[in-house]
């Protein structure tokens, strides 16, 4: 898909990958609704990128959701694209993961972009087609300690992605799946530490690794998704 003049909805669009992904799809051509719950950043931001609109909403909440979908299709007409990139970590061995926290990033990590999915699809079908990235991560094609519980919402989110690509290749809406490894944003000290150790992980996982992807450079990778159509898309070629 040539991203020019295509409607997209990202979600987490306040900061971090979902901010680089609205300043490079906007670059490019693209008329963006940006989606989070920080409804003054969201107005800065349109401020700065031509064409967009800010759409405060907390991807926890069917409802807004929902609004979410039909108010960006109101103020464009059509939904070419969704990115759904909003997220949350939690860390902790699976003994001591916190279930009420656990629940809160289902909701979020799995549940918000079933919804918005659902919320899409009869729109984009009605228009002939479109494509939908989810941005999972790394973390679920393998299994590290302290992080099997945020490693579980991308696990079922790849699920759902691609079982839906072959539901939906014969409505000609394209869903892919975006695969960060770690990258340079605010996702580990917002994530839900859920014991001892985790609350000194991130330091821990930096440790001799190599440095971590800018959120611009999987930025790229969620507009090579959608320009493509590749069924997954890893932020390193290889």
């Amino acid at each position: 898909m040539d991203i020019r003049d295509k409607v997209v909805i990202i979600t987490g669009a306040s900061a971090g990958i979902g901010l680089a992904a609205a300043r490079l799809l906007a670059s490019k051509g693209a008329k963006v609704a940006l989606a989070a719950r920080s409804k003054d950043v969201l107005e800065r931001i349109s401020l700065e990128l031509e064409g967009s609109f800010p759409i405060p909403t907390d991807m926890r909440r069917p409802d807004a959701v929902g609004r979410m979908v039909s108010e960006t299709r109101k103020r464009y007409g059509r939904i070419d694209v969704l990115v759904n990139n909003a997220g949350q970590g939690i860390y902790g061995a699976v003994e001591n993961t916190d279930i009420d926290g656990y629940r809160s990033v289902i909701e979020l990590n799995v549940v918000g972009p079933l919804v918005a999915m659902q919320k899409v699809i009869p729109v984009m079908r009605a228009q002939g087609g479109g494509a939908i990235v989810n941005v999972s991560s790394m973390v679920s094609k393998a299994h590290y300690p302290f992080l099997g519980a945020y490693a579980s919402t991308k696990y079922a989110l790849n699920a759902i992605s691609l079982t839906a690509r072959t539901e939906l290749a014969k409505d000609h809406i394209v869903v892919s799946v975006v695969c960060p490894g770690m990258t340079a944003t605010d996702f580990g000290k917002n994530a839900i530490k859920s014991d001892a150790v985790a609350a000194t992980m991130e330091s821990r996982r930096r440790e001799g690794m190599p440095e971590p992807d800018s959120a611009e450079h999987i930025a790229t990778r969620i507009l090579l998704a959608i320009e493509s159509g590749e069924p997954e898309v890893y932020a390193h070629d290889g």
